[in-house]
């Protein structure tokens, strides 16, 4: 960790011990240290892109900067919690050649309903409503920065389906987690929802 290792390493000396899910808790740190990391990345790039192009053709928005850089924010921290766990730099990617298809679940809520009859329903709800949850804000957030209604729910519920579905890939051949039709359905739910948001709470 670049920013974060000091903070990390007094909460692992008090809690390592104590929490059971602690490997959780370090996941957590790590992916908002790199999200850090590559928003400071990001920042570098949209100010060279303001500086060779933006005063030619574009108008600066104050508003429009800051909800494209919550959204980048978000994108990020997505990423590194779903697909690059224990991936810091590109070049630390290891493409896995020997992925078999029978690995992907295909059959819709088959592993939801495993989850429901075992004996801790905690891991049902997380993977249930965490993925929805997750998506949410890809739905409000995206037609905010698209400000353009038309056809606006079908794009928006569309590209959250191909989000859900290149982490679902990306999670497969890089062998970063499991690869779930269920996934992509309550991503896609979330997607919705977010939308939905997005048109109760926008001025029309």
């Amino acid at each position: 960790m670049i920013f974060l290792n000091p903070l990390y390493q007094q909460v692992a000396q008090t809690y390592a011990t104590r929490i059971n899910h602690f490997p959780l808790i370090r996941l957590i740190f790590y992916s908002l240290d790199k999200t850090l990391f590559y928003f400071l990345v990001y920042c570098v790039l949209r100010g060279l892109w303001w500086i060779i192009r933006g005063r030619q053709k574009h108008a600066f928005s104050f508003k429009h900067e800051l909800l494209l850089a919550v959204f980048v924010i978000y994108l990020l921290l997505l990423f590194t919690l779903t697909v690059f766990r224990g991936i810091y730099f590109p070049w630390q990617i290891d493409w896995s050649q020997h992925q078999q298809l029978w690995q992907i679940n295909t059959i819709p809520l088959r592993e939801t309903l495993k989850l429901w009859q075992g004996k801790s329903k905690l891991d049902f709800f997380y993977n249930l409503f965490g993925n929805i949850v997750w998506f949410v804000p890809f739905g409000f957030l995206f037609p905010r920065l698209k400000q353009d209604k038309r056809r606006g729910a079908i794009q928006t519920i569309f590209l959250g389906a191909c989000l859900s579905l290149s982490i679902e890939t990306l999670q497969f051949f890089i062998n970063t987690g499991v690869a779930d039709v269920d996934d992509l359905i309550f991503n896609t739910i979330g997607a919705a929802v977010g939308y939905w948001l997005y048109r109760k709470f926008s001025k029309k």
